[in-house]
């Protein structure tokens, strides 16, 4: 008795999420348990959290721990998968390459990519046979296990293999006295896990693409060669994703940038946006929006320029936390600097004068153009370049003021997405290891703005240690057409500004006191939200930001005429409108402007003369018959008004 009563007292408690409470032997593998309980979840089981941490099914559990099973659903569960599919693939690759070293394989979203150090410079037509490897790799089942070895022990033996990337890693862990590997197969690889029990949880494997990639991201080290691939646990979740690839390619801004010439790149500026007339034509629209909506919520405009001085710098504390993004220049012998920010010019602003309570709040807004170095291997398009527009705008108010101040701007948020036709989610960033002022003053701050969300209902997600260097930051993610997530608006709470600028205002005690102050945007940075604005509509603009509203197609040439009064007439009602009267046939024009995405095709022929209408088609290829002039005139400056979302 008193022997079965000290086996039971051995066994320890593991409640299983979605399951249950089971006590088990203290060792047992939680792949064991799951085996034990015939777990049948929703999924494979891929991996799991214990008490939070993610790890592998073959851990041993020793104490009582809150257990929960991850599978593809779970995106931890697919973080694993895409993990372990990268160490497939460097075993392939190493398999048919054995002299290649290895650079980094993490996984992505919706994907994983390994670089590699290659003798010789493989190209995309070897994609296929490294493949095949992998799927090999797979069939054979092998188990991925987790070993530690002592540090010296570990650089010993990648110095073995001749793996310089693994032992600069190392180097790296300079406090880490033990180092982690896995093991698949005579596979090792220098990595903290977790993984999948065994390559044979793979299913449908695929190589996407070959690229270029500095290692480490430092343009003066080797350049590797990155692969990129994907994992599912289906080839119908595969073939889904492929697809959703596929329309991403149709979509992506470049392409489309250069189809309906809208921007342009040049060696002379790499990474410095040229915007065509079309393309101008939408900021503009854009801006006209931002302004409109700042008047109302009671904004005032300022501009600031684009270079000062190093001592602005330095109050600022951007010499000191952020030069390696700056840009720099020499007048009259003193350093300066061109703004990567518009905040301190700002400050400045708000100096000028002595201010009352009663100036309070005071909401200053700006398109300021700033410049970031940004190194060449990450400029992408519009998404990444060194010269952008932020809509900033900086709020100094009265300390009670600030929950007020940070709700209003949330509502302006939620306005101008709603306009766009996008949903968000908002996450909440918190103190960086990089910053200024005490934890005391960074507590207070994010506990005002997890307050302000709280109220407002908002959910949001903490995202630890992503916070601005001043302060932290509630930050709004939007969902486009295709299901992808950006970062854009932004609202950061600073504490520290108002006191690097020594800023006052007189309180009602007639004494001075320190103000809180708002950094926010709502873009962001414009040319990246005009770029996300290109693939979330797929360049067919709603007709408001079309640059190009309508088109006007005669039959014949006799039909010119008309075509150029129905131009004018459209024209002066404050539409932008264009003659097509090229000495080609209907429906090409038509086919021409439907790659163009225009939304209206006004077709004008003897009978839309003899009536006074057009005979209107939408983009999609809708007939919408004949429509007298006029009527078609308000029916599109109502869209226009009313900024609708009706893309046709």
């Amino acid at each position: 008795m008193e022997k079965g009563s000290e086996l039971a007292a051995k066994k320890i408690k593991i409640t299983i999420k979605d399951w249950g409470l089971k006590e088990a032997t203290p060792g047992t593998t939680i792949l064991t348990l799951l085996e034990e309980i015939g777990w049948k979840g929703q999924g494979e089981a891929l991996a799991a959290r214990i008490n939070g941490r993610v790890t592998d099914l073959h851990t041993p559990l020793h104490e009582n721990a809150l257990l929960d099973i991850l599978t593809f659903e779970d995106a931890e569960g697919a973080e694993v998968y895409h993990h372990t599919a990268s160490h497939v693939l460097a075993q392939a690759v190493k398999r048919l390459y054995p002299d290649t070293r290895l650079g980094i394989g993490p996984p992505i979203s919706r994907g994983f990519y390994y670089d590699f150090d290659f003798t010789t410079p493989i190209g995309s037509e070897d994609l296929s046979k490294i493949e095949k490897q992998a799927n090999r790799i797979i069939k054979e089942d092998l188990p991925l296990e987790r070993h530690e070895m002592e540090r010296e022990e570990a650089l010993q033996f990648f110095r073995g293999q001749g793996e310089n990337y693994k032992i600069e890693l190392i180097d790296d862990l300079a406090e880490e006295e033990t180092i982690s590997l896995y093991r698949q197969g005579d596979f090792w690889d220098l990595c903290t896990g977790p993984h999948l029990p065994s390559t044979g949880r793979l299913n449908a494997f695929k190589l996407l693409n070959l690229a270029g990639a500095y290692w480490r991201g430092d343009e003066s080290r080797p350049m590797l060669q990155r692969i990129y691939g994907t994992a599912f646990p289906t080839p119908e979740m595969l073939e889904e994703h492929l697809r959703f690839l596929e329309e991403a390619r149709q979509r992506d801004h470049r392409k489309l940038g250069r189809e309906l010439d809208l921007f342009s790149f040049h060696e002379e500026g790499p990474g410095f946006p040229f915007f065509h007339p079309r393309g101008i034509t939408i900021r503009r629209e854009l801006e006209k929006f931002w302004r409109e909506e700042h008047l109302k919520a009671g904004y005032q405009e300022v501009e600031t320029p684009i270079i000062l001085n190093r001592q602005l710098w330095e109050q600022s504390g951007h010499w000191d936390h952020y030069q390696e993004n700056m840009y720099f220049t020499k007048i009259d012998d003193q350093d300066y600097a061109i703004k990567p920010m518009n905040c301190p010019g700002a400050m400045l602003i708000y100096n000028t004068s002595m201010r009352s309570y009663r100036d309070l709040p005071l909401r200053v807004a700006e398109m300021g153009l700033v410049h970031r170095h940004e190194k060449s291997g990450t400029l992408h398009g519009l998404m990444r370049v060194r010269s952008f527009t932020q809509d900033d705008a900086h709020i100094f108010m009265l300390p009670d003021q600030i929950e007020e101040e940070v709700a209003a701007v949330i509502d302006l948020v939620d306005r101008f997405y709603k306009v766009f036709g996008f949903s968000y989610h908002v996450e909440l960033s918190t103190r960086p290891e990089k910053s200024m002022g005490s934890a005391e003053m960074w507590e207070k701050a994010t506990a005002v703005l997890q307050q302000v969300l709280k109220k407002k209902g908002v959910p949001y997600i903490i995202n630890e240690g992503d916070g601005a260097f001043y302060g932290p930051k509630i930050d709004f993610h939007l969902r486009d057409s295709l299901d992808r997530t950006w970062q854009c608006g932004t609202i950061q709470l600073d504490f520290q500004m108002p006191e690097k600028f020594d800023l006052n205002y007189i309180g009602p005690d007639g004494q001075r006191h320190r103000p809180a102050m708002i950094h926010r945007v709502v873009y962001g940075a414009l040319e990246r939200f005009f770029a996300l604005l290109i693939e979330h509509y797929g360049g067919a603009f709603p007709v408001w930001l079309a640059p190009l509203q309508a088109v006007i197609i005669p039959i014949t040439d006799r039909h010119h005429t008309y075509a150029l009064e129905v131009q004018d007439f459209l024209r002066q009602a404050g539409i932008r409108v264009e003659v097509d009267d090229r000495a080609e046939k209907v429906g090409y024009k038509i086919r021409a402007a439907q790659l163009q995405k225009i939304p209206y095709m006004l077709v004008a022929g003897d009978k839309e003369i003899g009536e006074g209408t057009v005979a209107v088609r939408l983009r999609s290829g809708k007939d919408l018959g004949g429509i007298p002039l006029a009527d078609f005139a308000g029916r599109i400056k109502v869209e226009i008004e009313e900024r609708r979302q009706d893309a046709n």
